[in-house]
């Protein structure tokens, strides 16, 4: 059940919460559809329905589109307003939503300190790289969870060949920005693990090798999570240039760099951002997360936590006016962060 808090009427309202989110480098990701058309075993899709539930069971579908696309823009820019950096483009695939190019190409400026990052599963960025080479985006993160057509069959269950991912890679680079690589650790895919790191390497591209997020939709893959010792076993006999990272919000990281290139594994044994409602939440002892991003979705939802399907709240009848919307955003993120949801 979603819940909506607003904030007192005559009161003003706290952004301190948001403000400090926002200099620990706290996501702010725009799912921009819950559709995709690959449709990966392990996919959360930003708290949705993921795909291979969908087509497992049409009974369970996500939740439909209700903002267009001027909405979308307009909710972008007033959570940068209030001091949000790094906004992340997610789906779903984000490519095959009509959203898409109305929204990325009339993407406001996001200032000297900001970035748009489009994350994407490659495949249909040769098709739509003319009208993103004008958009804003700063980078592009291709998600390589597979190395060839046997693996990407066995997790993404598609006829889709990873041919037209790895061309997916090259056309991202061809747009003249920041390209990187997403890598789940699985045990469908860790005989390609090191495959996929050299890949990389050769092409001088950086990439995130993850951990599997436990989440309800992916309970039935326990089985097929990997830990990321091996990784940066192997990653230590090829640099000694190591450092951690575990300031700021979400998971720490191990940071590698490999003659320049920066490869970074998301480690559960450096922990994670929790606050306030975290202390409570019922979900703590299974959550490798912590509180990292602030998910908005096509269907006008704003959710602090990917768990939580409970804390999201609606902002559509806001829309209109971006200081309530500000307000409610904050009052709610707020609210979480001291732990009084």
């Amino acid at each position: 059940m979603s819940t909506f808090l607003t904030p007192p009427a005559q009161a003003p309202v706290d952004l301190t919460a948001l403000a400090s989110f926002a200099a620990l480098r706290g996501q702010l990701r725009v799912s921009l559809t819950p559709r995709c058309n690959i449709g990966c075993r392990f996919c959360h899709n930003e708290s949705d329905v993921p795909p291979p539930l969908q087509r497992l069971d049409r009974s369970r579908q996500p939740r439909r589109r209700e903002l267009d696309a001027q909405e979308m823009i307009n909710v972008i820019s007033a959570l940068l307003d209030a001091g949000l950096k790094r906004v992340y483009f997610t789906g779903g695939e984000p490519l095959i939503s009509p959203l898409a190019k109305p929204v990325l190409s009339g993407l406001p400026d996001a200032g000297p300190d900001s970035s748009y990052t489009l994350i994407t599963n490659g495949t249909r960025v040769r098709a739509n790289r003319s009208w993103l080479r004008r958009t804003r985006l700063d980078k592009v993160k291709v998600s390589l969870h597979y190395f060839s057509d046997a693996s990407l069959y066995e997790i993404a269950q598609t006829k889709v060949g990873i041919a037209a991912v790895l061309d997916g890679v090259d056309a991202a680079r061809e747009l003249g920005r920041r390209v990187e690589l997403n890598c789940l650790l699985l045990k469908e895919n860790a005989h390609e693990v090191r495959g996929i790191l050299d890949y990389a390497l050769e092409r001088r591209l950086p990439v995130q090798f993850i951990e599997l997020v436990d989440t309800d939709f992916n309970s039935g893959m326990a089985g097929s999570a990997l830990s990321a010792d091996g990784i940066i076993s192997h990653l230590r006999t090829l640099t000694t240039d190591e450092h951690t990272e575990v300031a700021g919000v979400g998971q720490g990281r191990r940071v590698f760099r490999i003659d320049g290139v920066e490869v970074d594994v998301i480690h559960r044994d450096l922990g994670r951002y929790h606050v306030g409602q975290c202390g409570t939440c019922p979900q703590r002892s299974a959550c490798v997360e912590g509180f990292w991003a602030l998910r908005v979705d096509h269907a006008g939802g704003v959710q602090p936590c990917l768990l939580r399907d409970d804390l999201r709240i609606r902002i559509n009848d806001l829309l209109d006016d971006p200081t309530a919307l500000t307000h409610a955003v904050a009052h709610h993120i707020d609210a979480f962060t001291q732990g009084t949801l």
